[in-house]
């Protein structure tokens, strides 16, 4: 499926391969012949077709490019599929080649074919997604207490710790954990139900067929087919797009830290990453950007799955296979943004100088809140906000620190001696509950994944 030139700025080659041309045609040939041997099972076909149907069900045993063309007239790739399958079959064992595709339509083997892609896609971004979560807690443990500005609206607000930021991504990417769980008990299933959904091809053998085939290909047997009802579907479409938009967020924050001005984070180095074309000093956020490019295609790949829910009766004319394409490229999009975020967070570079000069960048007057408080504890919290704003408008017009203008100040300074004012407007002392947040993510981390270090730093 992804053969172009770019295929691996926004995706993985596990990834890739797991959606590949190659891949879909395979799974679709591992259902035929799952069903094969569990029509077999019960008298549906003979055991002596068997043999020779699945040793036929090989990617290579057929011609893509033929598939390609004939699908377009068929309306989908598993009546041409199925064809060329029955005619390799039919070389090897004339009789067997009848018992091609028994009790089965074509979307039966598409969507179960789908599905095992899925699996596969599924345990791809588990393993990612528990190495990104295992660098986050390590980058957040160790700067559980290393001072950052808190910026609003791209403005700065007020202190923070650098370890609440890494923490609040991680609090995210554990819940995406405990979705892509729950994703895989609802959405791998087998999807077997016939032409209309009631199996009456296979008389009174549809119930135990379809319970081995599912055995077979080791999925989960659904109450009944599901050809219409798109919800498990629209499910991984909605995980893989509320991921990517999750990283996406990661990627912008590290991406806006990396600017020239700001200079606090950078992505890991390595030889031809980053570089421009034309000014050799650059050294650009190009994972950040990859992640970036899959957050702004995902909303629109998962609206098109979400608006193919609206299907038709029993078998649906256009809203199915809108699916065809979207999925794949939402989980492709996915373990790409993923495998991005897990190597910029093993190798990210923590520049503390920059936080430490970007703390002070205003002298002091991101920590008025905190004087005000105080003051206001002493005169009321009204006229201290105007003492405050007042020092806050002199230190900006005469260039000096904050607590240059508050020291001079004998409306303060009865209430507030140097010592403590000092203490005031040191951002370490104003993080708030900030160390605790990053502690209790840790504990959630280490309790949720036994296999992890459970240490976290109580100051």
């Amino acid at each position: 499926m992804i053969e172009r030139l770019t295929s691996l700025i926004c995706g993985t080659e596990p990834m890739n391969a797991a959606w590949s041309t190659e891949a879909t045609l395979q799974r679709m040939l591992d259902v035929e012949a799952a069903l094969a041997r569990a029509s077999a099972l019960h008298g549906v076909i003979p055991h002596t077709a068997v043999a020779a149907i699945v040793a036929t069900c090989r990617a290579d045993r057929l011609d893509a490019d033929a598939l390609a063309r004939d699908a377009a007239l068929g309306g989908n790739l598993a009546i041409p599929l199925v064809k060329q399958l029955t005619a390799r079959v039919k070389e090897a064992d004339p009789e067997a080649a009848k018992y091609v595709h028994w009790g089965a339509t074509s979307q039966d083997i598409i969507d179960t074919a789908t599905v095992l892609q899925l699996r596969d896609a599924l345990a791809l971004s588990d393993t990612s997604l528990d190495a990104t979560c295992a660098n986050l807690a390590e980058l957040a443990r160790a700067h559980r207490a290393t001072p950052a500005v808190g910026r609003t609206w791209l403005q700065q607000a007020l202190p923070i710790t650098l370890g609440l930021k890494f923490a609040q991504w991680l609090d995210t990417l554990l819940r995406h954990r405990e979705r892509l769980a729950a994703l895989r008990e609802r959405a791998l299933v087998l999807q077997f139900g016939g032409a209309a959904g009631t199996l009456a091809s296979l008389r009174d053998a549809g119930a135990k067929v379809s319970a081995d085939l599912a055995k077979e290909l080791g999925l989960a047997q659904p109450t009944l087919p599901w050809h219409t009802q798109r919800d498990r579907i629209a499910e991984a479409a909605a995980f893989f797009g509320m991921l990517i938009g999750t990283l996406g967020k990661i990627a912008r924050d590290i991406s806006l830290h990396m600017q020239t001005e700001i200079g606090e984070l950078g992505e890991p180095a390595a030889a031809g990453k980053g570089g421009s074309s034309t000014m050799p000093h650059k050294r650009n956020p190009v994972g950040c950007a990859a992640v970036l490019t899959a957050a702004t295609r995902a909303p629109g790949l998962v609206a098109t799955v979400f608006a193919g829910m609206v299907q038709e009766h029993e078998r649906a004319l256009g809203g199915w296979q809108a699916e065809w394409d979207a999925l794949p490229e939402l989980a492709r999009l996915a373990g790409g943004a993923l495998a991005q975020i897990e190597q910029i967070s093993g190798g990210l570079e923590v520049r503390t100088e920059r936080l430490a000069a970007n703390l002070d960048v205003t002298h002091g007057l991101i920590l008025g809140e905190a004087v005000m408080l105080a003051l206001g504890d002493r005169i009321g919290r009204l006229d201290a906000h105007h003492l405050v704003e007042k020092a806050s408008k002199q230190a900006v017009q005469s260039q000096r620190t904050l607590y240059d203008v508050l020291a001079a100040d004998p409306a303060v300074t009865q209430h507030l001696d140097e010592n403590r004012l000092e203490a005031l407007l040191d951002p370490a002392n104003y993080v708030g509950e900030a160390h605790a947040f990053v502690d209790a993510v840790l504990a959630s981390y280490a309790q949720r994944s036994p296999h992890s270090s459970s240490q976290t730093h109580q100051e």
